[in-house]
């Protein structure tokens, strides 16, 4: 369930041309996915995975949303497990 507060740094964030691209196309500005992930809206990630974020949250593991921006177009977010990086990106593109 999101929260009001941020539940972790993102640290430096990065995004790949395609999901880049992909936004642009869909009007949406990155910021709007950083937020919703950073505060715990895993988006459209199954019960199990979003359960395994939420472990990722006290165990120091990497954690992962998806979002849809746009009819079959997915965005993930990624952050790594030491909470260095945040990468915007396409499925495609892992």
């Amino acid at each position: 369930m999101p929260t009001i507060q941020p539940r972790f740094p993102l640290g430096a964030t990065v995004i790949t041309p395609g999901a880049a691209a992909a936004l642009a196309d869909a009007n949406v500005h990155p910021a709007h996915y950083l937020q919703r992930h950073r505060h715990g809206d895993w988006g459209e990630m199954p019960p199990e995975d979003q359960a395994s974020n939420e472990e990722a949250l006290t165990e120091g593991y990497r954690l992962m949303s998806s979002y849809s921006i746009a009819p079959h177009t997915t965005i993930w977010v990624i952050t790594e497990a030491d909470r260095s990086v945040t990468t915007l990106l396409l499925p495609s593109e892992y």
